[in-house]
């Protein structure tokens, strides 16, 4: 047996917090562009459109600040279970502002429905098709850093993947399409005469935030409140527990502590003194747990 005990519970992601600082640049001067843009040429679902990039940028910002504290932390031994909770916490800080500033969007759509004005759609259409340049381009850089991190989807259970890289992906998809319904939206004005389908895109547009926030959050809640009651992997680890027929598993907690990695709390009630290594290595069978504690009660018959 070799006695090594380790508390490497997070990996730092260098690559992939370039690629989030390099996104932030981009969508903070195409943001700036947009906004006075907005107000100058007087369309709505541009400035819904930079508004909604300003959350992103925000989002980007908090994000590479994650990655970056959790990594000069790594080695903190106040953090119990390491430093990985630090990138969780900045993608349910981005779900949060998210939500909020999308009414931003909405107070200014129901404002340019009630009361109209002269669009310069010309202008207008430029700088959304500019903005719409950037979104792509970004989301081809955050998309290959995605495809960086291919290797940890092996594993059959959930939750392996990078959730704030993942995050800024999901911002960068969701303000791409902010931005096509503000060009429909100047397109549909331009050429229809359909000026109301301007502030009706700023609509769309506060919707699909909105929703998209919720999904952030509905992600992240879980991770930071340590809720894995029913993760299938508690199953599979007291199944191969109690499959001798002679150990029952009284007590478990799963906690995550990384991408994919959990450690493991668990206590067994069993009939025969096979001693703690016997169940550390049908622990060890599980390539998630990157830590676990357990407590043997020895169940003599009467």
């Amino acid at each position: 047996m070799i006695c090594k005990h380790e508390h490497d519970f997070y990996i730092p992601e260098k690559r992939a917090s370039r690629k989030v600082l390099l996104v932030f640049y981009l969508t903070l001067i195409t943001m700036i562009l947009e906004i006075i843009s907005g107000y100058v040429f007087n369309s709505v679902a541009l400035l819904a459109d930079g508004i909604h990039m300003s959350t992103h940028a925000l989002a980007f910002l908090i994000a590479y600040l994650a990655y970056h504290f959790a990594t000069k932390f790594a080695k903190d031994k106040s953090f119990t279970f390491g430093t990985w909770k630090i990138e969780i916490l900045g993608a349910y800080t981005s779900g949060i502002l998210l939500f909020f500033m999308s009414f931003l969007i909405l107070e200014e759509a129901f404002s340019k429905l009630l009361k109209g004005g002269e669009i310069k759609y010309d202008e207008a259409l430029i700088v959304a098709v500019l903005g719409l340049g950037v979104n792509i381009a970004s989301a081809f850089i955050l998309h290959e850093g995605r495809h960086d991190h291919h290797h940890e989807h092996e594993h059959p259970h959930k939750h392996h993947h990078d959730l704030n890289l993942r995050g800024a992906y999901l911002h960068v998809l969701s303000d791409a399409l902010t931005s096509v319904l503000a060009l429909l939206g100047l397109l549909a004005g331009k050429f229809l005469g359909l000026w109301y389908m301007d502030p009706l895109a700023g609509f769309v547009g506060f919707f699909v935030i909105v929703s998209w926030s919720y999904g952030l959050l509905k992600e992240t809640v879980p991770i930071l409140l340590d809720r894995e009651g029913y993760n299938p992997l508690i199953k599979d680890i007291v199944k191969e527990i109690e499959k001798d027929g002679k150990s029952k598993v009284y007590d478990i907690h799963l906690l995550r502590v990384g991408r994919g990695s959990y450690a493991c709390i668990l206590g067994i009630e069993t009939t025969e003194d096979k001693g703690v290594e016997y169940y550390e290595e049908k622990i060890s069978k599980f390539k998630e747990i990157a830590h676990a504690n357990l407590e043997l009660r020895i169940c003599v018959k009467e």
